[in-house]
């Protein structure tokens, strides 16, 4: 085959959530229309099809959870729920025209590049091939559901459901329920069902910090004035404005702008006032700095802790059977249902949903491994030429999703027309450039607030196996700015 080989798309896009939905919409805006996206459910939404627990709901406010070019007035509250946003979702595919080059039930298995031919050669769960010049990974941090290590999982005899995938022909009314973990699925959907179950017991290895949100319903006059002249460009500057200075400014720069020990003390001001029991306060009073861990937002979960019905169990786990929970204390919860709150795996070297193999027959998985989680500007990774990820290791700031969505694609972007510019079909990130990122990303993350010493305690998705914060990038706002001038130079050009 000759370096020209014409592949059956240019540009594959894996995943149709929010990423894969802002990559079609850009890369048709500069004229790299020949592209499909692959998705392997059966709708559009990326976690807000995935996951539709009762309660679901976005922590960052819905003028910031949108993309810029396509803005929506009619929010109904302030942090949008997740049926609006997977609305969201599919209004974006049908009004620009993505719903005809999208491939539903379709899951990518594997991908490896051709190096005689310059194409990623692709494989798909029904055993077809496809080629593509390029391929872009927008399935997203939070795509692969964990399970728990626990020893007899698999026994129960009840219900097992994972927050990720919530099955809704379960009727939790007059059960027995067991959730295990109190991450951010799991503030959201305990207040929802502790009212319908007879018992509901929570099984928590690490408190998380909680604070009450400015979570309002927006009224119909609120929504008429986004409709006016200059309204939602307001509305979102300001949000944007609010989103950055409230985490990604101040953990970046926690060093310069200690706010922990107020932030702290307004935690367990509000813990004070939700919890009446002391006991169960202390239980879910973090012994680590707020910033360690993604806190909770919600302003009922804490109070259902008063609940006659809810128990909290902090003793470890030591295994699950047929019946229900057994503890290290030797206690015994039994259980019709048991729910698996334990996130994601994110930053993971399997995170990427399919196996990626370079022209050397190297999986991306095994350099992850040897080298640590890394990617120049959290977009490419040296030895993987055409091949870009959206919200790579140290890509995602710590705001809005959609902010970074479009910087990032529009840095894939200005690659794609460059390469186009020189007539050659193979471009890819040279570790020089990379190893300088890398290097900038350790040196610049002292300033970082997750590297207070309580962190150890956290049990955090922050950390990754080797100790290292790969999802969150050492700078905050410049990388937007930084996804349009990177030098291109830092890229190899090859015929």
């Amino acid at each position: 085959m000759s370096a020209l080989t014409t592949p059956d798309v240019e540009t594959l896009v894996v995943g149709a959530g929010f990423s894969g939905i802002g990559a079609g919409i850009l890369l048709d805006r500069a004229g790299f229309g020949d592209y499909l996206l692959v998705e392997a459910g059966p709708e559009a939404g990326g976690t807000w099809y995935w996951n539709s627990y009762p309660g679901i709901g976005v922590d960052i406010p819905s003028y910031s959870y949108q993309f810029s070019f396509e803005q929506n007035p009619d929010w109904t509250r302030t942090y949008a729920r997740g049926g609006e946003l997977k609305r969201y979702a599919d209004h974006c595919i049908d009004k620009y025209g993505l719903r005809s080059r999208i491939r539903f039930g379709t899951t990518v298995v594997a991908a490896s590049f051709d190096t005689a031919a310059n194409v990623w050669r692709i494989e798909l769960d029904s055993g077809e091939a496809l080629t593509a010049r390029y391929l872009i990974n927008g399935s997203g941090p939070l795509n692969v559901p964990k399970l728990p290590d626990i020893d007899g999982v698999d026994t129960f005899a009840g219900v097992t459901m994972h927050t990720a995938r919530w099955d809704h022909g379960q009727d939790l009314t007059g059960k027995r329920v067991a959730i295990v973990g109190t991450g951010a699925s799991a503030v959201q959907v305990i207040p929802e069902i502790a009212p319908a179950v007879e018992r509901l017991t929570v099984f928590q290895r690490t408190p998380i910090w909680c604070f009450p949100k400015f979570d309002v319903p927006l009224p119909a006059a609120a929504r008429r004035a986004a409709r006016l002249p200059g309204a939602q460009a307001v509305q979102r500057l300001l949000s944007q404005a609010y989103v950055e200075l409230t985490f990604p400014v101040t953990a970046q720069y926690a060093s310069y702008f200690p706010l922990g020990r107020l932030t702290e003390r307004m935690g367990r001001n509000y813990l004070r006032r939700e919890v009446r029991d002391p006991q169960v306060r202390d239980k879910l009073t973090p012994r680590y700095a707020v910033g360690c861990k993604r806190p909770g937002f919600h302003n009922s979960y804490l109070s259902t802790y008063n609940r006659d019905n809810v128990e909290l169990v902090t003793a470890p786990i030591e295994k699950i059977t047929g019946a229900g929970v057994a503890t290290g204390d030797g206690g015994f919860h039994d259980a019709d249902v048991l729910i698996l709150a334990t996130g994601f795996k994110v930053m993971d070297v399997d995170a990427v949903p399919f196996t990626v193999t370079n022209g050397d027959g190297d999986t991306l998985s095994t350099f992850w491994e040897q080298h640590r989680m890394q990617a120049y500007e959290g977009v490419s990774i040296p030895g993987f030429p055409n091949f870009f990820t959206v919200m790579g290791p140290y890509g995602y700031v710590g705001s809005s999703y959609f902010a970074l969505i479009e910087a990032q694609v529009g840095h894939i972007i200005r690659c794609l027309a460059e390469a186009r510019r020189r007539g050659v079909p193979k471009v890819e990130v040279t570790a020089e450039a990379n190893d300088r990122y890398f290097a900038e990303m350790m040196r610049k993350r002292h300033t970082q607030i997750f590297w207070q010493p309580s962190c150890g305690q956290a049990n955090s998705y922050y950390f990754d196996s080797n100790g290292d914060v790969p999802l969150r990038r050492a700078t905050t706002v410049e990388a937007y700015w930084r996804s349009r001038r990177f030098p291109l130079d830092d890229y190899a050009f090859i015929n």
